[in-house]
Formats: C-alpha cells, sequence, structure tokens
C-alpha cells in the first residue's frame, strides 16, 4: 500500500531549481532509503512532504492526503528532520511530555517510547547536555510516540556510535515489520545496504532510479572476481590475454572483471594454474550509488 505519494514536486529558490519534477511512492511495509549527493534536493523534498516547504508545482499526499489536511500528524506521521530541534533546558521527559499533553497522548506514551529508544536512564536530563547521537535517539523517540504508520527520518544514525548505528537499524527493520513505512535519507551507503528494502536515488533534484536495493547493484553490474594463484604474475598475463581486466589485490590477489568465476576457473584449467581461492564479489551498494550519480555530484575533485 503505498502511503507517501509524490507527483511531479518541484521546488525553486531564486533562479535555482532544488527539486525537479520528482515523482515517487513509499510503500507500507517496508524501509525507503532515499539516496542523493548533497545538494540533491533530499532535506528539502522531506520538508515539502511534512508541509515546512510549499513546492512551486506538484503534490504530496500521505495516506491520500496533504500533511496540512491531518487533523493530528504525530498520530499519523513521525518526522524527525532536524535532532538539535530540542528546548536545551528541558529533560528528555519534560520534552516528550510536552509532546504528549499537545497532542492529546496519554503519559504512558512517554514512558513507552523512552525504553523503546534506550533512554530511560537519562530521561531526567537536560537535553542540551546530550551528545548529538542521544538527540537523535531523543529525537526518534518523539517520532514514535503516536504510534504512526508513517516515519520520516533524515541522517537518523548522525553521531551515532557503531552501537548505535545497529540498533537504529534494528530499530527501522522492526517498524517496517509491524506494516508501516519508513523513509530514510542517508549518506551511509553501507548502512542503507543492511537497512533499506528499495531505494529512491535523485541528482540535481530529479529522480535517477527507483528500485529494490539488489535490482540496483544488479543493474550496475556482475561485480568483480577476486582471484588468488600459485603465480599470479601469469596468470594475470593469460586473464589479459582472454579479454579480461585485472587489477592487483590485497596480499598478492588479482581482482579480474568482464570474466565470469566458472570461466576463470576454466581457463586456470586449461593452463594447468592452481588456485587457492575464486570468490565472485557482489557490486556495492555505493559503487552502483557512485555510477548513477557521477553526473550530478555538486564538487567533484581530481585525483593527483
Amino acid at each position: 500500500m503505498s502511503m507517501i505519494d509524490v507527483r511531479g514536486l518541484t521546488k525553486r529558490y531564486g533562479p535555482h531549481t532544488v527539486v525537479d519534477d520528482l515523482s515517487f511512492t513509499v510503500e507500507a511495509g517496508q524501509v525507503t532509503g532515499f539516496l542523493g549527493p548533497n545538494g540533491a534536493g533530499k532535506s528539502t523534498t522531506l520538508r515539502m512532504i511534512v508541509g515546512l516547504a510549499a513546492p512551486d508545482r506538484g503534490s504530496v499526499t500521505i495516506g491520500g492526503r496533504r500533511y496540512a489536511e491531518i487533523p493530528v500528524p504525530l498520530l499519523e506521521v513521525g518526522a524527525l528532520l532536524d535532532a538539535a530541534a530540542v528546548h536545551g533546558s528541558r529533560t528528555a521527559y519534560a520534552h516528550l511530555h510536552a509532546l504528549a499533553v499537545s497532542n492529546g497522548l496519554p503519559r504512558r506514551r512517554v514512558g513507552e517510547v523512552l525504553a523503546r529508544t534506550g533512554l530511560e536512564s537519562v530521561a531526567g536530563k537536560r537535553a542540551g547536555g546530550f551528545s548529538l547521537g542521544m538527540r537523535q535517539r531523543l529525537g526518534i523517540a518523539a517520532t514514535l510516540l503516536g504510534d504512526p504508520k508513517v516515519l520520516i527520518f533524515d541522517e537518523p544514525v548522525n553521531g551515532l556510535d557503531p552501537e548505535g548505528i545497529r540498533w537504529a537499524r534494528d530499530l527501522m527493520r522492526s517498524l517496517a515489520a509491524e506494516g508501516r513505512a519508513v523513509l530514510v535519507s542517508s549518506h551511509l551507503m553501507s548502512e542503507m545496504a543492511q537497512t533499506a528494502d528499495h531505494l529512491i536515488v535523485i541528482g540535481r533534484g530529479r529522480l535517477v532510479a527507483d528500485a529494490a536495493v539488489s535490482e540496483l547493484t544488479h543493474a550496475s553490474g556482475e561485480g568483480t572476481v577476486l582471484v588468488r594463484a600459485a603465480e599470479p604474475g601469469d596468470f594475470a598475463l593469460r586473464l589479459s590475454a582472454a579479454g579480461a581486466g585485472v587489477r592487483e589485490g590485497l596480499e598478492g590477489s588479482l581482482v579480474v572483471s568482464g570474466m565470469s568465476a566458472g570461466d576463470i576457473g576454466r581457463l586456470a584449467a586449461y593452463h594447468g594454474v592452481a588456485l587457492s581461492e575464486l570468490t565472485p564479489q557482489r557490486v556495492s551498494l555505493e559503487d552502483a550509488f557512485m555510477e548513477l550519480t557521477r553526473d550530478s555530484v555538486e564538487y567533484q575533485g581530481v585525483a593527483a
């Protein structure tokens, strides 16, 4: 079921078109990763979804309604766009309690979301003394207060340590497993590869890809094959002569492209070359992302 429906969304700031005729949907029951280089228009798009910015053209609906038409948004949409948007003198409990009361939610929800986000032990501490990672957890707790069916997170693992990142990943997956629609913007490709079911990739405000993670990595190629041979130099020459691309890997290994593991094995057998390893390497999400967005990067460095 489509929970977020973006259609022809366009946003300009002066002469600059930040979001350009963008359309995509976010489905219930899965984590949708929202990716793009810096300046691609991700944050602006998220702001338009929750009514913090007005589109110049196009529309966004959540569960069939515009955000402004939802009577009590916190009951239907939880959004974390800025973890710093917390009054520093308030305790974690007081911050969440104020949100609960103002939205007509029972006090018990405060304790429940503090427990789910691991903040019970610091509930009485002021948010101004929190680390960035703790503020992220507090922001996530606030999104969960109304038990919404749609959750939107902008860089939710920013500032989290490795344990916190794993916790956030497991939380996103569990929220989707409960039938919620989860939209997550992130720069961490390795994390999105483990968290997201589906990916929306944009560049310069335009849609670049809308596909499952597996589809994106498959479409970007068959990857490489890691090879370890008794005489790597000689075998590299034979691979090159057979049309494969070969480069040196770590600890004397060969990284072979353009030839399947089976063909490499047959070539080795034909020439009597002993192989100690023959391992296909999948195209990483990072490689697929870089290939998709190479023409959309705002600032490009030049290798020395």
